[in-house]
């Protein structure tokens, strides 16, 4: 697991994106941080975790075909 310092302005979702790849590892970040998930618009200087992505998630599933690369 990797740490994160964020900067004023971040939000859960951006990153998430920028961190790990994509928003819809939001909720595993959330749930690596339970003690700032109140916070909805970061400001500077707070270290997050940033968790593993498991291998069982599977964002390309969720793609639609044109971004598959099918």
């Amino acid at each position: 697991m990797k740490t994160y310092t964020t900067t004023q302005g971040d939000t859960w979702d951006y990153i998430a994106l920028k961190e790990m790849g994509s928003e819809m590892h939001t909720h595993l970040l959330l749930k690596a941080n339970p003690d700032h998930a109140k916070i909805g618009i970061f400001s500077s200087g707070i270290t997050l975790n940033i968790p593993d992505i498991p291998e069982s998630t599977v964002i390309a599933d969720s793609l639609p075909p044109w971004k598959k690369g099918k």
